[in-house]
């Protein structure tokens, strides 16, 4: 059974905000039968400025119930459980369809958007003085307080990446030439090609958590896991317990082969390519010849890997969760993907200070455009403004269970199936990081 609306053709005077449309739907009796409302049907703006025309004739509007399970996320309830399950604070509500980009955008203060010099100049010498800090550290520690001045270098020059990723989005200074040559050799001790990066990275921007598209992270496809059976103990482990050091491969795969470029990029990640190479060439026999192979490692290798470390990290916690959704290009939804689909997660305040607010992301995936310095502002108007719809966690050993144990197998009903569900006699890997890391959030 289905009920009809037909028209003859009639027009509604618009007011000049543009108006926000959802579907109504009128449930007739109990039968299960539904009537479309005129207000979901799409509109034609018609060249009278201010009149917006429904034009058809005699249309038939036809629509048969079917029962459709709501989102688990709809449920504040369900929501408080899941956060707890998977070490968040808060999971956010859905963000409606109706929603765009240019809607949360334009909710943010305009002083966000500004760039300071002398901010930016404050963050490089922050990231500086806490590097030189770092190998004053690894020169004069003895061995057993190693891993610590590693931990502390590595998250210092991480602080680098940061200056140059502000560089790349070109909201860290007004001169853009500067911004190139800063963003270059802030990219240099890490030895990651500046262009090449900043061209993956714009893409990961473009297309966040969109399947087969998004050039950061993606889920496993089990046609693929199923196929390469070889290599299956080294996917888990990838995906698993070396997950925080996954980058290193991402690094290597995607970042110095010219076919992965368009025509137009080559000559700039050439630059780029020349200026690491030359890096490598000269910094590193200098290092080798001033403390050894010992010194290259200790001074250059393992803070390089600390660095590897958060890159990794970040980047999980910032778009990976169980309830965070993998769309295809037809179904993916700018502005759900990133106000809705990504993370906030504090961390301890050391390493948000040496890492300028890098962690503090929803807002630079609402705007590229935002400093880094502008982030914790930008961050506050979202809060004032959206915050229902805001995923956000403290880093915390449940969190990284969660991420390192169940995001492994894309499932579109499930968004992800955790190796150990998939292959259990292959899985040791997962049931031993289940067994042995905590649970306290």
């Amino acid at each position: 059974m289905a009920c009809s609306v037909a028209d003859s053709g009639f027009q509604f005077l618009a007011s000049k905000k543009r108006p926000v449309h959802s579907t109504r739907i009128g449930q007739i009796a109990s039968t299960g039968t539904y009537c479309l409302k005129w207000e979901s049907l799409p509109q034609i703006r018609s060249k009278q400025k201010g009149c917006l025309i429904y034009s058809r004739k005699k249309n038939v509007i036809q629509a048969v119930a079917v029962p459709i399970a709501p989102s688990p996320l709809d449920s504040a309830e369900e929501r408080k459980r899941l956060s707890e399950q998977y070490g968040f604070r808060k999971i956010g509500v859905p963000l409606p369809d109706n929603v765009t980009m240019r809607d949360i955008t334009e909710s943010l203060p305009k002083k966000v958007f500004e760039i300071d010099d002398g901010k930016a100049l404050k963050s490089v010498l922050i990231s500086v003085t806490s590097y030189t800090l770092g190998l004053f550290m690894i020169a004069k520690a003895p061995w057993y307080l190693l891993p610590l001045a590693w931990a502390w270098t590595g998250t210092a020059v991480t602080g680098f990446f940061v200056i140059g990723h502000d560089c790349a989005h070109k909201s860290f200074s007004k001169n853009k030439l500067l911004e190139d040559i800063v963003g270059t050799l802030a990219f240099l001790p890490l030895i990651y090609p500046y262009e090449p990066w900043r061209f993956k990275h714009d893409r990961h921007h473009a297309k966040t958590n969109m399947l087969h598209e998004d050039t950061a992270w993606q889920p496993v496809w089990k046609e693929e896991f199923d196929s390469v059976p070889a290599l299956r103990k080294a996917i888990i482990l990838g995906y698993g317990p070396i997950r925080p050091w996954m980058s290193v491969a991402h690094w290597w795969l995607c970042h110095f082969d010219l076919s992965k470029f368009r025509p137009n990029e080559i000559d700039r990640v050439k630059i780029s390519l020349g200026c690491v190479f030359a890096f490598m060439a000269i910094g590193w026999p200098l290092i080798i010849w001033k403390t050894g192979i010992i010194g290259w490692i200790k001074f250059w290798l393992m803070p390089w890997l600390g660095y590897h470390f958060w890159m990794s990290t970040f980047t999980m916690v910032h778009h990976t969760a169980p309830h965070i959704p993998f769309k295809t290009s037809d179904e993916w939804n700018a502005a759900q993907a990133q106000l809705n689909g990504t993370v906030h997660c504090d961390y301890p305040s050391w390493i948000e200070v040496l890492c300028h607010d890098i962690n503090v992301h929803i807002p630079h995936h609402i705007s590229p455009r935002i400093p880094s310095y502008n982030l914790r502002a930008a961050h506050q108007s979202l809060q004032e403004n959206w915050g229902k719809y805001l995923n956000e966690a403290s880093w915390n050993w449940r969190l990284m269970k969660t991420i390192l144990t169940v995001c492994h197998v894309y499932d579109k009903e499930r968004n992800y199936v955790a190796f150990d569900e998939v292959v259990p006699e292959e899985a040791q890997p997962i049931t031993f990081l289940k067994k042995v890391m905590p649970d306290c959030a």
